[in-house]
């Protein structure tokens, strides 16, 4: 089983000569509990099926299990997730450290105006270099799991 390692950020500059590539994405819930939650997600032309565990205490690591599904069965499971699809774009940019990406998720919707980086790590002390437009960490903060985002959007913050 896979554990998931992740640090999460505002973004508070400009990133956007520096993305690679950009994908769309939308996805609901399952279901979504303290325990684990269950995702459908409609990457491009991609379905995934994704459970995660619990966070740890400080939020920055927890199991994670994901599998590829054909678009069509992830259509059709889209419709029976809980109310607050999300809907945003991934750009990504490489880290200057040579090792590690940013997924910088700017989010439409609901969700409009929140702008949140996230960098995935093999350890929870991996170093990684810190971009100029990277601002305040917000890894153990809840609100921005896109779980709760689903829930409580940013707009009603």
């Amino acid at each position: 089983m896979a554990k998931e390692i992740e640090r999460k950020f505002l973004v508070k500059g400009d990133y956007k000569k520096e993305v690679y590539r950009s994908l769309g994405i939308t996805q609901g819930y399952l279901c979504s509990t303290p325990k684990c939650s269950a995702r459908i997600r409609i990457c491009d032309d991609r379905g995934i099926l994704t459970i995660k565990g619990p966070s740890d205490a400080r939020g920055l690591s927890r199991f994670e299990w994901e599998k590829e599904i054909p678009l069509s069965e992830a259509r059709d499971l889209i419709p029976l997730c809980t109310s607050g699809l999300i809907d945003k774009t991934r750009h990504l940019v490489h880290n200057t450290d040579g090792r590690h990406t940013w997924e910088i998720d700017e989010f439409h919707g609901d969700n409009e105006g929140l702008v949140v980086a996230e960098i995935e790590l093999s350890s929870e002390d991996d170093p990684f270099d810190r971009p100029s437009w990277l601002g305040e960490e917000v890894t153990g903060d809840r609100r921005y799991y896109n779980a709760s985002l689903s829930r409580h959007p940013f707009r009603d913050w």
